[in-house]
């Protein structure tokens, strides 16, 4: 392919590294400052001096790693059976390895020191002040952490808490055979974990049943078992909790987030209230599809899909630069750089790693990796992992490399963010109102699996977490019985809530990721109110916006928000953001009519 030749569209690795050599002699120099940080254990905590010290000393070394590691692992993405690229790939993670056991004594020494000397530490020592937060938060988390011998031996026992995880993994991923069906061609295909998707979204009823079917045959057979392993899991976690002297599995979970029990309640109250939008969404798709019944099979289908498009990537890129406009032109210049200067690898390549991310790199800027198919689709990608690169290069510009990773709490923030302006500008300037509502379907469905099916899933978590913290016995049917009751009522009596969906619960391997999913609906309602601002052209709102990416972690993530004018801790927020939905579904309504 042409385009692939074209060195335009892609990665040039020597923005980090000019040759091999440099490499190399970075990795030594990781080698020769960790000896440092090694010989200081012990120390640290002594005086202000050795503190600063150590920490000067990390940041230099964090900062060298981070090129170190980028460099191995786009080298390896680009070919992953390129042997050269498996063995650097390979390199940067055993040194990882070995960064993490040198520098693994800090946390414990700043956390049993006395606490008293090292405020006085921060106080008194001005060179102290750029690595206050890391020193606090670690302090902050003091009242959780045992004992040096505890802590042994809970990280002893770590591989047993996660084994029903790694059970429950290679138990679906290696042993589940879901049978064949007859697809839309009339062909006997087998279906798989990751063809599920495709069946259910197919335009004939039969194929999308035919899968249905299959899958949650499979999972029931297996129920018992996989009710074991996640009760395990959550008893598992329920237990550490407790051990490291939070009230609950939940708050445990929301401190680590950088959150708090405020922000998950508030997301499950506001949507409980407001259950009757999504109703409605539901009673609108069964109408588009001309269903006279509508099963849960039904859900994933796109009433308006066409033949499959074609567009250009250079068509793609204008498209997300006229659409990110509003952003302003310190913005826009830097998406110009990205698609200019290759932070981007565009197209599909053999042994390409697939997907989509956006790798920031400190020191260097954002790598991305796409693999372009001319859909689409892949604007709205492109889009959003541009999203990711742009957050990540105005934290990596404003903060030390201690500061620049900002928390999951904000991580899909910016990215989702641009994905709502993108549409935004699609929606407004197509002027066909069957590609219109084709558009605005897309739209609506990935609010409705981002939002309403996320927060059915945190609320099935929370109860199954209580109940078995109350000393509950739960049984499969227990389980079963309390997501059939959540499906119906998240999805309303429009829709004929199949027998078998009290399986999907069994799907969702999330779930042994204690309350990992909430993340998701409250990072959507922070990207619609900031999008809408933004659209609003409220005064000096985009630079407002600009600023709260400029901070990385230096705050904490609640307040991050807050700067933006969002608050997670309040109910609003989320009736704002179903509020917008309901626009939504009402436009979709008048563009049918």
């Amino acid at each position: 392919m042409k385009e692939v030749e074209n060195q335009k569209y892609n990665w040039n690795l020597q923005h980090i590294f000019k040759n091999e050599e440099e490499y190399n002699e970075s990795k030594k120099e990781i080698k020769q400052i960790l000896k440092q940080i090694k010989d200081m254990e012990g120390t640290i905590c002594k005086t202000s001096d050795n503190l600063y010290k150590f920490y000067n000393l990390y940041e230099k070394v964090l900062e060298i790693f981070e090129k170190v590691y980028a460099y191995g692992m786009l080298k390896y993405h680009l070919d992953m059976s390129n042997q050269d690229g498996v063995k650097i790939f390979k390199e940067v993670e055993a040194l990882g390895t070995e960064f993490n056991v040198v520098t693994s004594f800090v946390t414990p020494e700043i956390t049993y020191a006395d606490e008293t000397k090292i405020k006085e530490y921060l106080e008194k020592d001005n060179r102290l002040q750029k690595y206050s937060r890391d020193i606090k938060d670690i302090l902050e988390e003091k009242q959780h952490t045992l004992s040096k011998e505890a802590e042994n031996l809970l990280a002893n026992y770590s591989e047993i808490i996660s084994a029903p995880e790694n059970t429950y993994d290679t138990l679906t991923n290696t042993e589940f055979k879901f049978g064949t069906l007859v697809n839309e061609d009339g062909e006997e295909v087998e279906l798989t974990d990751s063809t599920y998707s495709l069946y259910l979204k197919s335009q004939k009823q039969d194929v999308r049943k035919q899968a249905f079917e299959l899958m949650y045959e499979k999972y029931s057979e297996f129920v018992n078992t996989i009710t074991e392993m996640y009760i395990t899991n959550v008893k598992g976690k329920s237990t550490t909790a407790k051990i490291r002297k939070y009230k609950t599995s939940l708050e445990q979970a929301v401190i680590q987030d950088d959150s708090s029990i405020k922000v998950y309640e508030a997301l499950i109250e506001a949507v409980n209230k407001n259950l009757d939008v999504n109703h409605k969404f539901i009673n609108i798709k069964k109408k588009m599809l001309n269903l006279s019944e509508m099963h849960m099979y039904d859900l994933y289908v796109n009433p308006f899909q066409k033949e499959k498009d074609s567009i250009t990537f250079e068509e793609a890129k204008n498209e997300v630069l006229n659409a990110l406009q509003i952003l302003g032109k310190e913005y826009t210049n830097k998406l110009q750089e990205a698609f200019e200067y290759n932070w981007i690898d565009v197209y599909e390549k053999p042994n390409k790693k697939g997907g989509a991310y956006s790798m920031g790199v400190y020191g260097v800027h954002p790598y991305v990796l796409i693999n372009f198919v001319n859909s689409k689709r892949d604007i709205s990608t492109i889009a959003h992992e541009l999203g990711h690169s742009l957050h990540s290069y105005y934290s990596n510009e404003n903060q030390s490399v201690i500061d620049a990773n900002y928390t999951l709490m904000v991580a899909e923030v910016a990215s989702t963010v641009n994905e709502i302006l993108l549409s935004d500008y699609q929606i407004k300037n197509e002027k066909d109102n069957v590609k219109k509502a084709e558009l605005l379907y897309e739209l609506l469905e990935m609010f409705r699996a981002t939002f309403f099916r996320q927060s059915m899933f945190a609320e099935f978590e929370k109860i199954i977490h209580e109940k078995i913290e109350n000393n509950e016995s739960l049984s499969a049917d227990d389980l079963n019985n309390i997501y059939y009751k959540l499906n119906e009522k998240y999805f309303g009596n429009k829709i004929i809530i199949d027998e078998q969906i009290k399986y999907e619960w069994e799907r969702i391997p999330h779930f042994y990721s204690d309350f990992y999913v909430y993340k998701y609906a409250t990072g959507i309602s922070a990207a619609i109110s900031i999008a809408t601002k933004i659209l609003n052209k409220e005064d000096n709102y985009v630079e407002k916006y600009i600023e709260m990416l400029k901070q990385g972690c230096s705050k904490k993530s609640i307040d991050l928000l807050k700067m933006v004018d969002v608050d997670l801790e309040s109910i609003e927020t989320y009736n704002n953001t179903i509020d917008f939905y309901n626009r939504k579904i009402e436009e979709l309504e008048n563009l049918l009519k």
